[in-house]
């Protein structure tokens, strides 16, 4: 078995054991907000450890939205690293689990449709992206065959 290793940001550490051990009935919002959030699954690339966290539920049809916006901090959040050297995940939406396999989006019309669509989801999105200097990665999971 793979060693998990939780996030050292105890909020979210505490937010995924909840949300994991409660089999997706608990902790379902962004620190109790009710903003709903998903738990993305991925393996370290430096580590190879499993991590796991908890980004906002945009969903696309099957698909998910994935934005690695940091709160709109200069650089990436690792997550987004690790998803590009490892793009296999598994998504956690409250009692579903799935398969995924993630991809950038670079085509500038779908990702502006797919910005859009997050930014409608959890609007401070858009705040994020003016607080930073880079473009901010949209990334989409899609399940696997």
């Amino acid at each position: 078995m793979d060693e998990y290793l939780p996030s050292p940001s105890a909020w979210i550490a505490e937010q995924v054991e909840r949300y994991e051990s409660s089999g997706g009935t608990e902790a379902l919002t962004l620190r109790d907000t009710g903003l709903p959030v998903i738990i993305v699954t991925n393996r370290g690339r430096k580590t190879g450890a499993i991590r796991k966290t908890p980004l906002m539920r945009v969903a696309d049809g099957p698909n998910y939205i994935l934005i690695a916006s940091q709160g709109g901090a200069p650089k990436h959040p690792l997550w987004y690293h690790n998803l590009l050297a490892d793009p296999r995940v598994e998504i956690r939406d409250k009692t579903d689990v799935f398969s995924m396999q993630v991809r950038e989006v670079t085509d500038p019309a779908e990702r502006q449709r797919l910005w859009d669509l997050a930014v409608a989801a959890y609007p401070p999105y858009a705040e994020y992206q003016k607080k930073t200097d880079r473009l901010i990665p949209v990334l989409v999971a899609e399940p696997v065959a």
